[in-house]
């Protein structure tokens, strides 16, 4: 490819918002969530609403009622082209469900913001209704953004997906070939010793920490039917948070040493191998911390 050719990408970024910013995107979140059960109940009503009438309906919901008016129109504006998108995807695909209710137990916040609802003013992301949120800049966009996707993890962690466009510059000049052998003892075995991947363990480090707040969800456990303790929901939630932190611990390590044997060789021979079955193994925990799959899917998204 040509240097300079532009191509449109997402640039994620880590949110930190305080309690009152944290309770304002979980309230437009609210809005915006109803509007898109709303939308739902027009075509289970015998409607095929398009966006064009979802927002003629959404402006006559606004002069009525003043808990609408409160939130963000960009973002609300936003659910229901969501919406109608995806449900002209489903007539298109056969087989593709309807779009479903979105009930506050099960559904994560998501919101979308175009230019005219959002700024970035003194490395801070400006909402509408006075909401600044802290950015984690773990590195610069490349441009100015055209969107920005606001949603949170189910640990309950904001995240900012800004849509930016960069230019693509060619690839480096690579000559040679290698070949990679997937294992559990070291992750990536290469025909260059100074490619391998090691397996750094990084599930096994937590381990102690992850077992202890397992044996504490074990005891606050209450009896079948019963609503779980408060307790028990947090002991669960940090025992998710530390398994998520390995997690990516092993994404970037395998990011890392994909995109070092991509720079660097022209030819790349990969094993054809399936790690399923070592989950049904005696090194099925070990096979866990390797984390080939992660390694192998990264290889190959960069490689092509």
């Amino acid at each position: 490819m040509l240097a300079g050719v532009g191509e449109t990408v997402r640039y994620t970024f880590r949110l930190r918002p305080g309690v009152t910013a944290g309770a304002a995107l979980l309230a437009e979140w609210g809005r915006c969530r109803w509007l898109w059960n709303e939308a739902v109940h027009q075509y289970k009503t015998g409607r095929r609403p398009t966006f064009g009438k979802l927002s003629k309906l959404l402006t006559e919901a606004r002069a009525r009622s003043s808990w609408l008016r409160e939130g963000s129109q960009v973002a609300q504006q936003q659910t229901l082209r969501t919406y109608a998108l995806a449900l002209r995807y489903s007539f298109k695909v056969k087989g593709r469900g309807r779009p479903r209710p979105k009930r506050r137990k099960d559904s994560l916040p998501s919101l979308e913001y175009t230019t005219r609802g959002f700024s970035i003013r003194d490395r801070r992301l400006r909402l509408p209704g006075g909401v600044s949120v802290p950015v984690v800049w773990s590195r610069e966009l490349p441009s100015d953004p055209t969107s920005v996707r606001i949603y949170q993890d189910s640990l309950g962690y904001w995240y900012a997906s800004f849509v930016v466009r960069r230019d693509i510059t060619p690839a480096p000049e690579a000559e040679g070939a290698i070949g990679v052998d997937w294992g559990v003892t070291t992750t990536a075995t290469t025909t260059d010793p100074a490619y391998d991947l090691p397996h750094h363990g990084h599930r096994k480090r937590c381990a102690a920490e992850l077992a202890k707040l397992q044996r504490r969800m074990s005891r606050r456990r209450g009896p079948r039917g019963v609503k779980p303790s408060n307790g028990y929901l947090r002991a669960k939630r940090q025992a998710a948070k530390i398994a998520k932190r390995a997690t990516r611990q092993n994404t970037h390590d395998a990011r890392v040493w994909a995109k070092k044997i991509v720079d660097n060789h022209a030819t790349i021979a990969v094993e054809d191998f399936k790690p399923t079955f070592l989950a049904r193994s005696r090194m099925a925990r070990k096979a866990a911390d390797a984390a080939i799959g992660a390694a192998k899917r990264e290889l190959v998204d960069r490689g092509l």
